[in-house]
């Protein structure tokens, strides 16, 4: 394929993601890492587990670690509420929780409508973004889960 056909089909590929809010920003993380999407339900805390882990939950049988996403990027803690929600996802063989405020909608978006994220971010970890979407009326957040845990984090979430 020539290099202009690869740019075209690139510039044509529909990124297919789940989008959530985390205190007053947007997020997106690809559909195909997420296996559900489920209402708060209770927590066990794990003594001695890592400060953004809240705890884990029994889910038919599995037992999943469940991680505060605000916590890990570092935001202010906020009261879980209706429209709190635990995405399931699958980050590198393990199955995981991460705990949002709200899950909005599932999009279809072009490629070339995101762009890498600046240097500097303020407010929330840049090593965790994968790219920024500019939509019609706001930006979106793409996060790189694999990312939002380090390799020793991993091996931690492997014993919890």
């Amino acid at each position: 394929m020539s290099e202009v056909a690869q740019t075209n089909k690139e510039s044509n590929e529909l990124l297919q993601l789940v989008s959530f809010k985390i205190a007053n920003e947007e997020f997106g993380v690809d559909i195909l890492n997420v296996q559900e999407i489920n209402k708060m339900t209770q927590i066990t805390k794990v003594p001695n587990a890592p400060v953004f882990v809240e705890g884990v939950i029994n889910l038919r049988g599995r037992v999943i670690p469940i991680i505060d996403l605000r916590t890990r990027l570092k935001l202010e803690k906020k009261e879980h509420d209706k429209d709190t929600r635990i995405i399931v996802v699958e980050i590198t063989g393990k199955t995981v929780g991460f705990i949002v405020d709200a899950v909005k909608e599932v999009l279809r978006i072009p490629r070339n409508i995101t762009e890498a994220p600046p240097e500097i971010v303020t407010g929330v970890e840049s090593e965790f973004i994968r790219a920024v979407g500019k939509l019609e009326d706001r930006l979106l957040i793409l996060i790189d889960l694999e990312k939002v845990l380090n390799a020793e984090e991993h091996l931690n979430l492997q014993q919890v």
